[in-house]
């Protein structure tokens, strides 16, 4: 390879994640995609919500929607007395909050190639992990925000015809 094609790949690669837990898996989200990170926030639930919108929160003046990444993936409860910490992302022109166990560090992936996810992982993580990157001491999945935020409706039947 080149000297130029190796900057190029290079340059491809080297991209800094926001990285935090839920339950055992390590995710990063784009550093551009993040908004801001908070402690717990007081919530107000949302009626007829699907279950992963925990409710809305109030980020100084605006109303945010909270997405619970556990229940999204379909993964085990948070443990009791656990609170959950919000990654803050703009996900298609608007502010959306993910929660998750715990945060992690901002870390930069360059020259780290990314992978598939691999068929083995749930359908239900699969369906939100852009791609895999495999570090020294764990595997990043990088999330995709747009996809994460995503969440399955119900809608309400009044019994009547549309």
């Amino acid at each position: 390879m080149s000297t130029s094609a190796s900057t190029v790949a290079s340059t491809r690669t080297a991209e800094q994640y926001c990285t935090f837990w839920v339950a055992d898996l390590y995710f990063g989200v784009a550093v551009d995609e993040v908004q801001e990170v908070l402690r717990h926030q007081p919530m107000t639930p949302v009626p007829r919500a699907d279950e992963a919108v925990t409710g809305l929160i109030n980020l100084r003046g605006q109303i945010v929607t909270a997405v619970d990444l556990r229940k999204r993936l379909r993964l085990p409860a948070r443990p009791e007395g656990q609170v959950p910490m919000n990654v803050i992302v703009r996900s298609r022109g608007e502010v959306v909050s993910l929660l998750v166990d715990d945060i992690g560090d901002v870390i930069d992936t360059a020259g780290v190639d990314a992978q598939p996810a691999p068929s083995n992982m749930p359908r239900d993580v699969q369906d939100v992990v852009r791609e895999v990157r495999p570090l020294p001491d764990a595997i990043l999945l990088v999330l995709d925000a747009d996809r994460a935020v995503d969440v399955a409706t119900t809608p309400y039947n009044t019994g009547g015809t549309p």
